[in-house]
Order: structure tokens, then sequence, then C-alpha cells
């Protein structure tokens, strides 16, 4: 397949083993700038980068392409402090991810005026935020996941190209040749080629690029038999994204009262009065501090006080997501904690970023951060206190933290992609709690599938955020699980790989396989798949048909420091 992207002269095709590199200029029209490696990636989030840090961990020559002025996706570009699981510290995660979170607190230690007991607790969290164990500034993330590429920078085995955008593909039969990525400030194309590139973007861009075949949305009953899979398919039901923003309260500057009140956004009005239609029922406004409790979609309250004080039994959501403790830095060096929001309350399911024009994306992203400025507004001026005052003018937005002049992340924080028809797909049954025991029949002592071909391991519960087709909540849980190889390969392309939300899940396992950690776990994998499929000179499918190469290849995975099974 030729993608539609290129012109009519872009033609001439031309046969390359998964050894060799792309020929020169093939396919393309002259006077591009061309860029060749051993592998491309494509998206420089926590996927990504660890596909790229595992591939020049083994001497390949990598490219690495990122949309944003920021590696890091979840972690730093959106703004989202790390979701992960109750054993984070010791086991289930790589040794290079739990490295990256060592490094973090490190740098704290060393850069920040921390107070002596912070800076002595082992398990340091600069943020103390309910959600992590590890709640950090994005920049943080950058400066540390910049300072693991800094010597294959250093050494031109790393290119790393930032601010640019996958724009087209040239492929032949069931292999990718070649990608054009736009330079978005300067406008100027390039071409990069390599025997492997890996579809580490957020949305799955690579897929429709590459004629890859590919699902999106909510899967049927019929075609998964999953529980809670619903009767009829429907590729338009995606999950709702964020666009995170951080603010701080500073009601008092050098001792005299100041207010920080926002313009009233334009669509304020809308937000305001606007009452989500989901199925079950939502609580009522979606700017409220009541919403619809995930796990049992019963009408919850919120709590929301910007100095973190306890607000009685509900969770104050100040301290959710804080990514700034005050408390743990030396009186004065920060005025006021600092929290992100990525909450219930601007979560936006209005439409979707897969599969539209760039028109449609933007006009999406533009009513998202209307919402988050409206959000903002209703806390500066509406939002109940607990003396029984209304609103916090304090409040202030901190475009600092997120690198941006709006005070909104670089890039939306999106939880649902297009995932590749994958050799293997990973189901509820495989995973659900509840689906699982139907299939096993025991009701306690229950664990996930064992899959032969595991190269991973992550745990997250199963958490559907409300959708673009109207559904609530689905929010259920799940086994500590593995990730099998069978999911991260496409069925029918040879040298195309997925690092990201995208790989062989449905849309309900997609909600437990798209964390944090169990994103850089899949990345990794692959990574060391693209250096070992190279090094034997065999596709990776091959690697999972061949148990002598698929024994060898989970060594290795070992070596490195990937658990590939749950200790007991």
């Amino acid at each position: 397949m030729l993608s539609s992207a290129f012109t009519a002269s872009a033609t001439s095709f031309f046969t390359f083993s998964p050894t060799q590199a792309a020929p020169k200029g093939f396919g393309f029209p002259e006077n591009r700038n061309e860029f060749s490696a051993d592998v491309v990636v494509a998206g420089g989030g926590l996927g990504g980068f660890a596909a790229a840090l595992a591939a020049l961990r083994s001497n390949l020559r990598v490219i690495l392409t990122e949309e944003t002025d920021w590696i890091g996706g979840q972690l730093s570009q959106q703004g989202v402090p790390p979701d992960e699981h109750p054993w984070i510290e010791t086991h289930g995660a790589t040794a290079l991810y739990r490295s990256f979170r060592s490094q973090v607190r490190a740098y704290y230690r060393q850069h920040y005026p921390l107070t002596d007991d912070a800076k002595n607790r082992p398990h340091l969290n600069p943020g103390d935020g309910a959600v992590s164990r590890l709640c950090h500034e994005p920049r943080v993330a950058v400066a540390v996941l910049q300072n693991m590429l800094a010597p294959y920078l250093s050494s031109q085995q790393l290119t790393l190209l930032l601010d640019h955008k996958v724009i087209g593909a040239d492929t032949t039969g069931d292999r990718v040749r070649a990608l054009k990525v736009r330079n978005r400030r300067s406008g100027k194309d390039s071409v990069l080629t390599a025997p492997y590139f890996v579809d580490a973007t957020e949305l799955g861009d690579l897929l429709p690029l590459t004629g890859t075949e590919f699902v999106t949305g909510t899967e049927s009953k019929k075609e998964t038999g999953e529980l809670h899979a619903p009767e009829k398919a429907d590729p338009a039901n995606q999950q709702a994204f964020t666009v995170c923003f951080a603010m701080d309260y500073v009601p008092q500057i050098r001792g005299k009262s100041v207010t920080h009140l926002i313009d009233k956004p334009k669509e304020y009005d809308f937000w305001r009065n606007f009452m989500p239609k989901l199925t079950p029922a939502w609580s009522g406004k979606l700017l409220d501090l009541t919403y619809s409790s995930p796990a049992t979609l019963e009408p919850k309250t919120l709590g929301f006080h910007p100095e973190g004080v306890a607000t009685g039994s509900a969770l104050n959501l100040w301290n959710y997501r804080r990514l700034i403790h005050k408390n743990n830095f030396k009186a004065g060096f920060y005025p006021s904690d600092i929290t992100v929001v990525n909450w219930p309350q601007n979560d936006y399911f209005l439409g979707n970023l897969v599969g539209v024009s760039e028109k449609e994306f933007q006009k999406h992203v533009d009513r998202a951060k209307q919402l988050n400025l409206s959000l903002f507004y209703w806390l500066q001026t509406e939002a109940p206190r607990p003396d029984g005052g209304q609103g916090w003018p304090g409040l202030r937005l901190r475009p600092d933290i997120m690198g941006t002049e709006d005070g909104m992340a670089k890039y939306p924080y999106v939880r649902e992609s297009r995932r590749i028809k994958a050799v293997f797909t990973v189901l509820e049954e495989h995973v659900g709690a509840a689906n699982r025991a139907l299939i096993t029949g025991q009701k306690t002592g229950n664990k996930a599938a064992d899959f032969y071909d595991s190269v991973g391991i992550g745990y997250y519960h199963i958490d559907l955020h409300p959708s673009s087709r109207g559904n609530n909540y689905i929010d259920f849980p799940s086994l500590p699980f593995q990730i099998p190889l069978g999911a991260l390969l496409p069925q029918r392309m040879e040298n195309l790989l997925p690092a990201n939300k995208n790989i062989g899940t449905t849309h309900i396992t997609n909600g437990c396989y798209r964390l944090h950690p169990v994103e850089w776990s899949i990345g990794e994998a692959v990574g060391q798949l693209v250096a070992f499929a190279l090094g034997k000179n065999v596709i990776p499918r091959a690697v999972r048909e061949q148990k002598p190469l698929l024994d060898e290849f989970q060594n290795r995975l070992r070596n490195q420091g990937i658990e590939t099974h749950w200790p007991a």
C-alpha cells in the first residue's frame, strides 16, 4: 500500500530484508531530508521512550519522534501523575521503570530544598498525592528522561526529533518502508527509513497510515464473549479524554489579600448548566462536587479545600493528584501546594479524537479547554466552601507547571487509541476478576490467565471513563496480569509493532493495560523484541511461534530486569 499522503510520483518500490536499511530515496520525491536507523519509534510517551531506550541499550541506532516538545507522554506533556499498583516499590514493573522512579526522587533530593524529614524518606513523594506514591512535576519527569537518553544523544546513536508529527507512510505488502514526518515549527518534511517501525503514538496514528488492520471503540459481546461487553459493537464509542491543568492557592501576597479571578470563559454558561446524558444516569450537573461513583454509579460527594485539610469523609480533590506538598520543602520555597486537575468534572466526552480530521480534533481539544476554564472559574466563584461561602478567588492557574502559555497540558490525556488486530487479543476472561471466576469456577484465590508467551506484567483495575456514546463509568476488579507477546504482534504486518494503548486488547481490557508502568513495560518489551529479531534475522512473529526462540527471548527479558510472571 502506498499512503494517499504521497503523490503519484512516489510509486517506485524496492524490497529489503528485516536486517537491511531501506534504499536511499525510495518511494519519495527527491530533495527531502532523510534519516535512517535500525528502528524508528514514533511517539515519545512512556511506551515509545521505553522502546527506544531498550533498543539503544541493545546497541541499535534509533530515531525517536515526538509530536510535542516534551518526551514522557502521560507523565509530562499530559500532566498525569503516575497511576500505579500497590506493589510498585518492589515488583510488578521493569527494573528500568523502577530506576526512573528512583531517579525522580534523587532529582528532588539533589536540586530542591527538601525538609530533612522528606529528604530522608525512602519513598519520597513530593506531592503526597492520594493517587500515587510518587506524584511529581512534569518538568522533573522530562529532566530525568532526557538524562537517561543523554549518552545516546551525545554519541549520535539516537536521533531525537521533537515537534515532529508523522504525516505519511510508504508500505508495500506486509512491510513498512518509510515514514514521512513534518516539523511542526518549520513545516519542513523528512523521511525516516529503518528495518523496523514502532507505533507509540497516543492515537495509533501509524495504523491507518500503513494500512495495518485495527479496531476502535466497543466490541460486541458476540465478538468477544466478555461479561461487560455490550450487545452491539460501536467503533465510535470511545472513552473520555482530559486536558489536564495545574493550579495553586495563593490568597495573600506579602500579607495582603489578592484574587486571581480569570475572565468568565466564553462557554461558561454552557458548561455551568451541562448535565451529562449517560446510561446509567449521571448524578446531576457536571460542574458539581457530586458525581457518579465509578464502582456503584450511585451519586457520591467529593470535597474540595485548597489548603489540603480534611473534608470530612469525602475525598478532598485538592489532595487527589497533588504534585507538590509545600510541607515537604523548606519554609517559603513554595507559597502553596500545587495540584493537577484530572477529575470527573473535566472529563470530555462530547466527541472523539480518534479517526477524525485535524480540524475536528482541534475543535474538541479547544472545547475541553473551555470546560477546564469553566471548572476553574466555578471553583473561584461558586464552589461551596466549608464555611458556607462560595468560591476560592485565591486559586491561581500555573502555566509554568505544564510548560504552556494557557496553563493547559501540551497534549490531551488519551485513554483509548486505535488497537491493532493482533495475533492474540486479551479478553476480559483473561484478566477480569468476575469473568475469570465464571471461566475457572473459582470464586476465591483466582488468578489471571497464564500466558506462555508473557513478556511483562502489570496491574490496574479495569477503569473505563464515561464514553462519547453515553456510557457511564465501567469500573470493576481485575487480577494481576501478564502482557502476552501475541498482543504485540499485528496479524499481518511484519515490521510494525505497537507500544502504547494500541496493542491487542479490547475496549474493556484496555481499561487495565493503559496505565503508566504497563505502557512502559509494553514499550520495553517491544524494544527488546526488535533487537532480538534483528539479531536472529527473523520476523517478530517467528519468536512467538518457535519455542526455542521464545525461551531465549524470555530469558533475555528476565536478564534485563523485566518480570514475566508475578511472584507467588
